[in-house]
């Protein structure tokens, strides 16, 4: 058996030299911007590496390490292989090189960018289907674009390339969940195309078939609409959601439309909507009522919530609150939907924390966010550091500074594997209103990282 004790990497401690573990961080994310990555590096990373914490770095941090010191292997600088800090999965992966496993929840690797990017296209079906539409695989495994005119104008589509579309929709929540969506979307919207094509050009000789290919590119339309709502790309977001709608309704989807609905009011909200995603929410609810699942009027229940709350409509709120807990207490059921694996108690903690934020409640808001990072699965990276984002912003509003602070970098920490503008966006709210309490030490020192990190210039 293997030893799990951390090793003190001594030859990455060489390479630092008389520099501070910060200023050798700052070098770090000048070297990144060089060669294009963006890589949420501080003092405390450098120290977890140097300990021996991190026995080898993400695909990003090898990247910009390898710029720093041409010539020089991992080896070199003091790091683990690849595969000894994988153990037997990976190991089983690089034996067989060309057919890459997706990551899972339970995975301990934090692989961004070309490496996300390639899992989408070269698993399996997807990148027969991908194939199918035109799409061609290039010497580094990702996807890129054929000549369109030697396209057939009809194929037949079966098994095989629904399936594709269905699996695409997995992998893209999945990675989402680990990472966020700001190094997803792009890459994500080859294989939406790639369905849509299939709708437009395809011809299908079941029903169920054609039920279930319009069922897939309407998720996968919503899955890439939340990567866009995730990354800040709010137009594209709704785009995606409107198309996502209209695919229900061509195809009589009551299911797919009232997911469209709850995305479409999440949006509103987040966009300074509320009358709008009020309405959303209650449109998604008149489409959930006959499927038989409670879970899922209880989002759309907590949706029109968040509605009712950027209206200032407290007594609203209250009430769709208090159906969205009645309906959750009813229990899980066959009939939830397949994407709503993600709405636990936790969420349910979460939204209404948000509801009571927008409403200026703030130590109450600050005991339901507290609720859901207690309750939070930690193998769904994003929803954390989401979670602890939200905490940070109720108690700095509350007055608890030190509490914020502390929960603040906990989010930092969090930051080289979850890219998302949304949560970044969030925890730079947080440290504006704490910069007023900069007196504090426990502020400071958040301040102080946060500058480092590129959240707040310090002015």
């Amino acid at each position: 058996m293997v030893s799990t004790g951390a090793v003190p990497n001594l030859a990455f401690r060489r390479l630092r030299g008389p520099r501070s573990a910060g200023e050798f961080a700052a070098a770090v994310r000048r070297s990144a911007r060089e060669i294009g990555e963006q890589v949420a590096c501080d003092a405390r990373y450098i120290g977890r590496v140097e300990s021996g914490e991190i026995r080898c770095p993400n695909y990003a941090y090898e990247r910009v390490f390898l710029h720093m010191f041409p010539g020089a292997t991992l080896a070199d600088l003091g790091f683990s292989s690849r595969e000894t800090v994988r153990g037997r999965g990976a190991r089983a992966t690089a034996e067989i090189p060309d057919t890459p496993l997706p990551p899972t929840l339970q995975s301990d690797t934090d692989e961004e960018s070309d490496v996300l990017r390639r899992v989408f296209m070269t698993s399996g079906t997807t990148a027969m289907a991908a194939a199918t539409l035109g799409f061609g695989l290039g010497t580094t495994g990702v996807a890129v674009a054929a000549v369109p005119a030697q396209r057939p104008t009809q194929r037949r589509v079966g098994e095989a390339e629904v399936t594709a579309v269905e699996k695409a929709v997995r992998q893209i929540r999945l990675l989402d969940d680990r990472h966020g969506g700001d190094g997803l979307y792009r890459r994500a919207a080859q294989p939406l195309r790639a369905a849509y094509a299939l709708l437009d050009e395809g011809t299908t000789t079941r029903r169920s078939t054609s039920d279930r290919l319009h069922a897939g590119a309407g998720e996968l339309a919503i899955s890439v609409g939340w990567l866009a709502h995730d990354s800040g790309r709010f137009e594209d977001a709704r785009s995606h959601y409107a198309e996502a709608l209209a695919t229900a309704r061509l195809a009589g989807d009551a299911a797919l439309e009232a997911h469209a609905f709850c995305n479409a009011s999440f949006l509103a909200r987040d966009t300074g909507r509320p009358r709008e995603s009020v309405r959303a929410a209650e449109a998604g609810q008149r489409a959930a009522t006959p499927l038989g699942s409670p879970r899922l009027l209880a989002l759309l229940a907590l949706r029109e919530a968040g509605g009712r709350a950027g209206l200032g409509d407290r007594s609203g709120c209250e009430r769709a609150l208090g159906r969205a807990h009645e309906a959750f207490g009813r229990g899980a059921r066959d009939a939830d939907p397949e994407w709503m694996t993600f709405f636990r108690e936790a969420e349910l903690e979460m939204l209404e924390a948000q509801c009571w934020s927008a409403l200026g409640d703030w130590p109450r808001a600050a005991r339901h966010a507290r609720r859901a990072t207690q309750l939070q699965d930690p193998h769904f990276t994003r929803n954390l550091a989401l979670y602890r984002a939200e905490l940070t912003t109720d108690l700095a509003h509350a007055g608890a500074a030190a509490e914020a602070a502390a929960t603040g970098h906990q989010v930092l920490d969090l930051l080289d594997q979850v890219q998302s503008s949304r949560i970044r966006a969030m925890l730079a709210g947080a440290v504006r209103v704490l910069r007023a309490q900069r007196g504090s030490p426990e502020v400071a020192g958040l301040l102080e990282r946060c500058a480092e990190m590129g959240l707040w210039t310090g002015v």
